[in-house]
């Protein structure tokens, strides 16, 4: 759904630990919706779609030309493929929800080259936060002595408030952070399915440089799922 507030409404801040229970809500939300996107790529994949027509012909023959069995063993497979596309997103979320978004102020803000900051606009006078995103400091690995990284994590943009920039404002304030910090560089990652995001990201100046499938969910999950993640950076 579009947002049909302009813009101008939307103030980015720091975090502040009242924000939690609104943070993390969206957090789940933004990261759960990509599970039926994920399964609509996953079962339309040339190899699964063969899998699928080869059990219900398999089905339909061993069960004597029953269509019930034909149903039963290609639905069976469906429901396979949707379980690993549901695991891979909903198991990222249990483990986040475990660790750094379970401590926002002791993860993002106890060190001043990290932050984290939320988006806020005001709606029939209530306050809503309907964007967030986070950096870390990291040392570039194989970098010059000293040499500093800024990696963006918990980028979402609510269902709400889509195609008005948002996400560039977010990311901007991102990289400026860090050019701020003399960092070199901005890295991230985001999974394939998210192809807005990655669109976002090549326009303002990041490129793909390697992808993998290490996720929380077991390798064959992810394999079934049909989703890599891709790791990106853009010079500063």
């Amino acid at each position: 759904m579009k947002c049909f507030l302009p813009i101008v409404h939307l103030v980015v801040r720091r975090y502040r630990p009242s924000d939690k229970d609104a943070v993390l809500t969206l957090f789940c939300d933004g990261i759960l919706e990509h599970i039926n996107p994920s399964f609509y790529n996953a079962i339309s994949n040339p190899a699964n779609v063969g899998v699928t027509l080869f059990l219900s012909v398999a089905g339909y023959m061993l069960g004597g030309g029953s269509t019930v069995w034909a149903l039963l063993s290609a639905g069976a497979w469906v429901g396979l493929v949707y379980y690993c596309c549901r695991d891979l997103y909903s198991s990222f979320v249990r483990e986040r929800l475990r660790t750094d978004m379970q401590d926002i102020p002791g993860c993002y803000l106890s060190h001043p080259d990290n932050c984290f900051w939320v988006a806020e606009t005001e709606v029939n006078g209530r306050v809503e936060i309907l964007g967030m995103v986070g950096v870390v400091a990291k040392k570039v690995v194989g970098g010059r002595d000293r040499e500093m990284c800024g990696e963006l994590f918990r980028m979402i943009v609510s269902s709400k408030c889509r195609r008005t920039g948002l996400g560039s404002r977010m990311t901007q304030t991102v990289i400026d952070f860090c050019k701020e910090r003399g960092f070199s560089k901005v890295i991230l990652e985001t999974s394939s399915i998210q192809t807005s995001a990655v669109a976002l990201y090549k326009k303002l100046g990041f490129t793909h440089i390697l992808s993998h499938t290490k996720t929380y969910s077991p390798e064959w999950m992810a394999f079934l799922s049909r989703v890599t993640i891709l790791k990106m950076e853009k010079a500063i």
